[in-house]
């Protein structure tokens, strides 16, 4: 038996080291749109009543986007705004004068009567009422479109005594088909060309896209504007996503103007690879002859420069008023993968075929921090150790998109609190440039720039749990330009956690293997105590929101985890949360919301149970992989990431708002002697009888326990157990010594 359970062993060890690693994948939402869905609260069920209707603005050419800012058209309107007019509509209206029926208006479809009952002739005689002509319709749908019918009164009344002895019996009909009610509609008038999108199904972002030309690009893939997949789960690929524009006015230009639709295409970026039977195309609205037509598409395939487009408008039935275009991309519905971007979306007359440029010197990034190593350090921390914090590599990214060579200028970068100039630091010209005296025609460059002395945020702030400060880039070439791109934002914050993050996550990261650990390394500006940790799970290939995990802690050694300080208790375990909203994180707090005591280097992380990688959200931006480690063997080897970026993840750290919580102070047990127990169960999954081996010395006891954490079974015996008495589903094997619980497992009953 010894010889079969170490060769067992063995092959089991084989089996995870083999098979078990560190994984990227594709995120299957967008918690950045979840707050975009909206309910409409409706006084008329299965109407259109208290919904809006917008009527849109034309525009003229030019029609010119990059994207930098947001020109997507929002639909904010309310009652009571200047350019919101309302229309209330009925069911029921009369024939001729079209004005509405009574309220309290009421027919049926069926004929209906008064039966009056003659004593003399012992009989029972019926009258017909007669039927009511009137308009109808259900308002369903805007705009009315209202129908002749008829009615009759919704009632039968029976006289059963005869000759009006008697009040005769009125029968009301249950659920008559034509009721007076009414709905109202509210019509807003849009009057702001700064908007250029009727519809924002695509993504706005300043992420996805590898090295894009400036700030801020469109993503096409397979969520909706809320953030979810299109259809869950499916197979089929579709049209998935929609870019509108308004209705532009082209009558007074005309072909021999030269008018040119240009703009960029980059497939993949930081996002997933679309197959090559996914595309992306663009299509042109007639108002003349009322269809779409194809001008343009491209096929999917592996990440790649930004590619130019560039189409000359011939055709006489677009210059007209009323003339559109749309982008839309085919491919999965099933969420955020098979990825396309665009860019620099340039609609002009006076253009020409050799007029392919976009001359623009724009960022092409947001600066994503200006403190060393982390987008967000806690408020305390940073006033009890300000001094040297600021960042000595602020990462700037710029392009030339000239194509002659340009004169570098000096940048700056200001910071401001509450609207107010607090300080300034300059981006010096050669830097920006690459070391070069000049920028290169079509070149980005990517530089590094010290502000670890001059300025630093002002730890002297009366507030003294959080602080919020702005900031903004300036850097510029002399040719002409759009100026808006000359310029990028950020805003500091100070709570009460550490991030690497910049708090979108463009991939899904994770562990594959059985009680896989996965542990990130933070150098805090003080020793203090944890009270919980911040985890942002994304939805991936696989819905993991029912599988297990523990939260763990664990003190350095020698530059990866060493000793257990906290660990959930096995039969309490945790399950991810899918969150909505950029930023937004889950907060775990440890058990019996206490306080867990770490040095100033120490790792968060978590202990999975099932073998499916669980999906936190990885920022593509930034890369932080050299402290993020994984191990499937208990610990005893830790490997480092395999693909660059960051995991959001986040440490949150003791504060004044502790006491609302009722967080309590956690001593860690001293682990230093504690063998690492092992525990074999086979065969798992199982139907009817399981065996159990360990390492530990002595008499033991094996309980088994359900979810809930009650104990079902407890037993000394180690082989041929019989559980067929046992529900389907998943318990834990506990392995108890001296009524003390050494190791737990997960046992999977078929």
């Amino acid at each position: 038996m010894k010889k079969l359970l170490a060769f067992l062993l063995m092959i089991q060890c084989f089996w995870t080291i083999s098979f078990s690693q560190d994984e990227e994948g594709p995120i299957m939402s967008n918690p950045d749109l979840f707050h975009k869905k909206k309910e409409v609260s409706k006084a008329l069920s299965n109407s259109f009543d208290s919904t809006f209707i917008y009527i849109t603005d034309t525009l003229s050419l030019p029609f010119f986007d990059e994207f930098s800012r947001n020109n997507f058209q929002s639909y904010d309107a309310n009652t009571g705004d200047a350019n919101v007019s309302d229309t209330l509509y009925h069911r029921l209206l009369d024939e001729l004068t079209e004005q509405p029926l009574a309220p309290n208006s009421i027919f049926t479809d069926s004929s209906t009567f008064r039966a009056e009952y003659d004593v003399v002739n012992d009989t029972t005689i019926y009258y017909p009422f007669d039927s009511t002509r009137f308009l109808f319709d259900d308002l369903v749908d805007y705009a009315p479109n209202h129908f002749q019918t008829y009615g009759y009164p919704p009632f039968n009344v029976y006289d059963t005594i005869g000759g009006g002895a008697n009040d005769p019996d009125t029968v009301w009909l249950n659920d008559p088909e034509y009721v007076q009610d009414s709905a109202r509609i509210f019509v807003a008038h849009i009057n702001e060309p700064n908007k250029l999108w009727l519809n924002d199904n695509a993504y706005h972002n300043y992420r996805f896209a590898v090295e894009p030309w400036s700030l801020g690009v469109v993503t096409f893939d397979g969520l909706d504007e809320t953030g979810y997949p299109y259809i869950f789960g499916s197979t089929t690929p579709g049209t998935a996503d929609t870019l509108l524009s308004k209705p532009l006015d082209l009558s007074s230009d005309a072909p021999g103007d030269s008018v040119y639709f240009s703009f960029l295409v980059q497939r993949e970026g930081f996002g997933e690879v679309p197959e090559e039977t996914d595309s992306l195309y663009l299509d042109f609205y007639s108002p003349t002859n009322d269809e779409w037509t194809r001008v343009w598409s491209t096929s999917g395939g592996s990440n790649s420069d930004f590619e130019v487009a560039h189409l000359p408008i011939t055709n006489m039935d677009y210059f007209q008023k009323g003339f559109q275009f749309r982008f839309m991309n085919y491919g999965s519905l099933a969420g955020g993968i098979d990825h396309f971007h665009i860019d620099y979306v340039n609609l002009r007359p006076l253009s020409g075929y050799q007029d392919t440029l976009f001359k623009d010197f724009a960022f092409v990034y947001p600066i994503s921090t200006l403190l060393e190593t982390y987008t967000s350090v806690p408020w305390k921390h940073y006033r009890n150790n300000p001094s040297g914090k600021m960042s000595s590599n602020v990462e700037v990214t710029v392009r030339n998109g000239s194509e002659l060579t340009e004169n570098n200028q000096n940048g700056a970068v200001n910071v401001y609190l509450d609207g107010n100039l607090e300080g300034s630091y300059v981006l010096n010209a050669s830097d920006l440039s690459g070391g070069n005296i000049n920028y290169e025609p079509r070149t980005t460059y990517t530089s590094l720039h010290d502000f670890s002395s001059g300025y630093s945020y002002d730890e002297t702030l009366p507030n003294d749990t959080s602080a919020y400060f702005d900031y903004e880039g300036i850097a510029n070439a002399q040719f002409p330009n759009y100026a808006l791109n000359d310029s990028t934002f950020g805003t500091q914050v100070f709570e009460n956690y550490y991030a690497y993050d910049d708090g979108t996550a463009e991939r899904a990261y994770g562990v594959t293997g059985e009680q896989g650990l996965l542990a990130y390394k933070f150098d805090a500006y003080q020793s203090d105590s944890l009270v919980g940790i911040q985890i942002h799970f994304v939805p991936s290939v696989v819905d993991v929101s029912n599988n297990l995990f523990l939260l763990s802690v664990w003190d350095d050694d020698g530059g990866q985890p060493g000793n257990l300080i906290y660990e959930d208790e096995f039969f309490f375990p945790r399950q991810p949360k899918y969150t909505s909203d950029r930023n937004k994180f889950t907060i775990y707090y440890f058990e019996d919301t206490m306080k867990v005591g770490v040095g100033e280097t120490f790792y968060i992380g978590m202990r999975q149970i099932d073998e499916e990688r669980l999906n936190i959200g990885y920022d593509k931006n930034h890369d932080v992989s050299d402290k993020i480690f994984w191990s499937v063997d208990g610990g005893n080897l830790w490997n480092n990431a395999s693909f660059p970026g960051a995991l959001m993840m986040r440490p949150m750290v003791t504060s004044k708002l502790d006491y609302l919580l009722g967080i309590s102070d956690f001593e860690p047990q001293d682990q230093a002697n504690i063998i690492e127990p092992e525990l074999l169960i086979y065969p798992n999954p199982t139907q009817n009888h399981v065996s159990f081996e360990t390492n530990i010395n002595g008499l033991v006891k094996y309980e088994l326990i359900s979810m809930s954490g009650q104990v079902l079974m407890s037993t000394t015996k180690s082989s041929n157990i019989d559980i067929s008495h046992f529900e389907r589903g998943i318990y834990f094997v506990r392995v108890v010594k001296n009524n003390l619980p050494v190791v737990t497992k997960k046992l999977v009953v078929q």
